[in-house]
């Protein structure tokens, strides 16, 4: 709500590397459109893919656990859940086909927010679809357990209004002042994550009503890449930048580019992977193909940095993917975190 009062988004002013950033979206965006008419058989597997890793990383942010293979029958097959992470990553892929199939159909309204967030929950018997009745301060936990005050999000009391008053804001400012989507929709996010309206689930959320207000502006490729697992290998700086343009919100007073070259950059990285692996669907799987022939070759745990070598032009993005099916498909699993981290075949 903040950031749509008092003028605020006239007084924002972009620098040559937001305005870049913008406009390279753009561009990304017309190469989507084409995509989607001329190779519907590779994004219809890109689809798949990406609404299992969304409901795995989504729910994955917020320490909600499960067996891929488990999140993968949940998502493909509808199986049952068998506990309440299960149950969670279920609502989540309710969610999720709702705005897939439905996003044209599907108003930004109060009623909605809630039926999402009631839906998130359909499976845990837990009471949801309602703000939030207390305080949910945002803190760090510190090393000796104490806690620090993170972010004071709005009142219980006042968290109707707020919210109201954000949709109304975020509609006129598309609709009647033609706001640049690129601005509003990133803004739009901020401001909900800032009032915080529920007890539980404000990050799901988020990441949902994200997907569902890209979808309405003509930008797909949540659709077809999983931006929630983009978000989940950048989670430090995701926080750091909430952190950073969270500051001074409830005075109207924050800086909101943080967030926003964070937003954007997601959004890149998602349309560079599209275009990079609608490209490998087109010749055949060559670099999907060449990333496996080296894996195969290697007898010793190894690294990424082994396969970059052994597969020049490839990128690195590309040899993760790739390596994230093998692990998916239990052909190999890694060893270490980080820059230490090793792959090794299985059996």
């Amino acid at each position: 709500m903040k950031s749509f009062e008092n003028k605020f988004i006239g007084k924002l002013k972009f620098g040559v590397d937001e305005a870049s950033q913008v406009r390279t979206i753009g561009e990304y965006k017309g190469k989507e459109e084409l995509c989607r008419r001329q190779s519907p058989e590779a994004l219809e597997q890109l689809l798949e893919s990406a609404i299992v890793q969304s409901a795995e990383s989504s729910n994955r942010i917020e320490g909600i656990l499960a067996a891929p293979h488990r999140v993968k029958k949940i998502v493909k097959d509808n199986v049952a859940p068998r506990n309440r992470p299960e149950q969670e990553i279920a609502g989540y892929r309710d969610v999720l086909n709702q705005i897939h199939q439905s996003h044209k159909d599907i108003p930004l309204s109060e009623n909605v927010i809630l039926q999402f967030h009631s839906m998130l929950y359909r499976y845990t018997g837990i009471g949801a679809g309602n703000w939030k009745l207390g305080e949910n301060e945002i803190v760090d936990v510190l090393k000796d357990g104490k806690t620090k005050l993170r972010f004071k999000p709005v009142s219980p009391f006042e968290t109707p209004d707020y919210v109201k008053k954000l949709i109304a804001n975020y509609n006129h400012q598309l609709n009647k002042d033609h706001t640049e989507p690129l601005v509003a929709i990133p803004l739009f996010v901020l401001d909900f994550l800032c009032i915080h309206p529920f007890s539980d689930g404000n990050g799901r959320m988020a990441r949902l009503l994200t997907l569902l207000l890209l979808y309405q502006s003509g930008y797909q490729v949540g659709k077809y890449i999983s931006l929630e697992r983009i978000i989940e290998d950048s989670k430090k700086t995701y926080y750091e930048v909430l952190y950073q343009s969270s500051q001074g919100w409830h005075q109207g007073k924050h800086d909101v580019f943080p967030w926003l070259r964070y937003f954007y950059g997601t959004l890149l990285a998602a349309y560079k992977e599209f275009e990079e692996r609608v490209g490998t669907y087109q010749g055949k799987g060559s670099k999907t193909d060449q990333v496996k022939a080296a894996v195969d070759k290697f007898i010793k745990p190894f690294s990424i940095s082994e396969v970059e070598s052994a597969c020049p032009n490839v990128t690195r993005d590309m040899i993760r993917l790739v390596l994230r099916q093998l692990r998916d498909e239990g052909k190999i699993k890694t060893t270490g975190k980080g820059r230490s981290a090793q792959w090794k075949k299985i059996g």
